[in-house]
């Protein structure tokens, strides 16, 4: 990974941490043709122009004062390719209606995540995640109370990460990205067992930072009520590190203590117990699945 794909990504943050017209941030970052996939109800949206007409100004019109500030930001390698990830909060006064969601009026926060492949100094594919669940629940607009766990669990505004130095600004140790990376994916392969043996992966007293629908965690076994019961829901149960033939990363790569991972779709399984407060399908079911992960030491935090 060169530093200039570094330095490509910190001067679109740059442009994006103040309200202003986008479009010529995103002209410079990604390739005129790009594929930039985003969460529905946008999915495939084909070039940078498309991105800023069809995404970015309406939700530029429904936030005054938009702007985005970043938690999380690294770059690695997947197999051949050159990647960067991102994650943080779009933040802006709600004060026009969006994609259905009635405005408020008052600050709100939208959560994202973002993977993005480089090539020849420009973002070539894209892979755009929004928590809208999250902001459906901050408008009052979430018809649902539960989750797939034994509880919700917290809904609301995520900080960044405790030690604060998320935002991978410089060459990191590749030692310490390796490390980081394969205790990840050692973690992931030890999903959905009998045993639980993903367990030893984590510190006790981790915390988890689940989507809005589905909510956040602290402690191993509060996270464990969470995660034995959603993966009970679906027979077969299996994600993007399984080698299942049917999902699969489209990245996964550390960065110092840091490690992102990346599925469009990643989870797949037979929906067998409701879910969501919707009865089984008995069809198989596919998700799209983001992640970033912090180690300290040899334990996930």
């Amino acid at each position: 990974m060169s530093s200039y794909n570094r330095s490509l990504y910190l001067r679109y943050a740059d442009a994006l941490r103040h309200p202003g017209h986008f479009s010529t941030a995103i002209s410079e970052f990604f390739a005129k043709d790009a594929n930039i996939n985003v969460v529905h109800p946008f999915n495939e949206i084909q070039s940078a122009d498309a991105f800023f007409l069809k995404f970015m100004a309406p939700l530029q019109q429904a936030f005054e004062g938009l702007y985005r500030r970043d938690h999380i930001f690294m770059t690695g390698q997947f197999e051949g390719k050159d990647w960067i990830s991102s994650t943080g909060y779009y933040v802006g006064r709600f004060t026009k209606d969006w994609i259905g969601i009635k405005a408020t009026d008052t600050l709100c926060y939208l959560r994202y995540g973002e993977f993005h492949q480089v090539k020849n100094g420009k973002v070539v594919e894209s892979y755009i995640y929004l928590d809208i669940p999250e902001l459906m629940i901050a408008c009052n607009e979430w018809p649902l109370k539960m989750g797939p766990g034994k509880s919700r669990g917290y809904t609301g505004l995520i900080q960044g990460p405790a030690t604060r130095d998320g935002v991978v600004a410089r060459a990191s140790d590749p030692n310490e990205g390796q490390s980081s990376y394969e205790i990840v994916t050692n973690m992931l392969n030890k999903l959905a067992t009998k045993d639980e043996a993903w367990r030893p992966y984590w510190h006790e007293n981790m915390m988890w930072y689940g989507p809005g629908a589905f909510g956040s965690f602290i402690g191993i076994d509060e996270f464990a009520s969470f995660q034995v019961p959603f993966e009970s829901q679906f027979d077969g149960w299996s994600g993007g590190a399984k080698n299942n033939g049917m999902t699969k990363h489209f990245t996964r790569f550390g960065d110092g203590n840091y490690t992102c991972s990346g599925g469009w779709p990643s989870l797949t399984g037979i929906n067998v117990k409701s879910f969501l407060g919707q009865a089984p399908s008995q069809e198989r079911v596919f998700m799209r699945v983001c992640d970033w992960w912090r180690r300290e030491n040899e334990l996930l935090v």
